[in-house]
């Protein structure tokens, strides 16, 4: 009996403890998220001496500057369009051989689903120096499309093993009752596979999207110093007064970055959670 009563004690203390642990982790992200916001609205001197406070005046001045002096509306439109052209070819790329592997069955296919989990063990920057090799070797260097063609090729593993682990999950059936009714092998992707494996396709769309927008290193080494070509991470950092960072204007760019994120995981999060739920996504 002294059990039976102490339980409802335990699970009350449970949830107490779990629910003051999430408010902390709420607070841990929301207060550098408040710092970004309030900071874009003061001075270098503002921000030092009292970086928490509010502004003494609500100015979009630093917005302003951010945009004129870093040219962050054609930057903005490169980000958009160097993401969008390459999570559009990691998805047609990524879609059919994720098709192709999880519907074999013998050593072959294994054999090639290893090779792609190898992709994982390369860090970026080792590909760095054979990248620019190539970028000049194909008369592509500084231009935005080798960026947009290489993102995928870094992006590819992760996808390939999320989407194959998805589609396994499909039952064989559905294939073979498609099969039956005169579905080629492309109709059964597209109307079989491709409905079911929404939260998965999602999953992949929001790493690579964060994966893509926030990339820095090789959009600054390929396409360089180009003003009219770079992305928003390569312009944000041309922010400087005569002593140094403008960090106000930093600031007000940032959020510039920020909230594309915020949209697109916004759209994406319910499909995402589905896929965590049924373990496509594996730790």
């Amino acid at each position: 009996m002294a059990g039976t009563a102490r339980r409802p004690l335990l699970d009350r203390a449970g949830s107490i403890t779990s629910g003051a642990l999430a408010w902390i982790y709420a607070a841990l992200l929301i207060v550098p998220l408040y710092y970004f916001i309030v900071s874009s609205f003061k001075t270098n001197e503002e921000i030092f001496e009292s970086p928490l406070a509010f502004p003494s005046t609500w100015d979009f001045g630093n917005f302003t500057t951010a945009i004129d002096q870093a040219d962050l509306v054609p930057a903005v439109a490169n980000s958009a369009l160097t993401t969008l052209g390459a999570l559009v070819l990691t998805l047609l790329l990524a879609l059919p051989a994720s098709f192709a592997l999880a519907r074999s069955t013998g050593r072959l296919g294994k054999a090639v689903e290893g090779v792609f989990a190898l992709g994982f063990l390369i860090p970026s920057f080792a590909a760095l120096f054979p990248t620019f090799l190539l970028a000049a070797l194909l008369g592509l260097f500084h231009t935005r499309a080798f960026v947009v063609l290489l993102l995928p090729a870094t992006a590819l593993p992760l996808s390939i093993v999320i989407l194959t682990s998805f589609m396994r999950t499909i039952p064989r059936e559905l294939e073979e009752a498609a099969s039956m009714d005169g579905a080629s092998a492309l109709q059964v992707l597209r109307q079989v596979y491709l409905p079911i494996c929404v939260p998965g396709i999602a999953t992949v769309l929001l790493l690579n999207f964060l994966s893509f927008w926030n990339s820095y290193l090789y959009p600054l080494i390929l396409i360089g110093p180009d003003t009219a070509q770079r992305t928003i991470q390569v312009a944000l950092p041309t922010l400087k007064v005569d002593a140094g960072t403008d960090y106000g204007a930093l600031m007000a760019g940032t959020l510039f970055t920020l909230l594309p994120v915020y949209l697109v995981y916004t759209v994406l999060q319910r499909q995402m959670q589905r896929a965590l739920v049924s373990g496509a996504v594996k730790g």
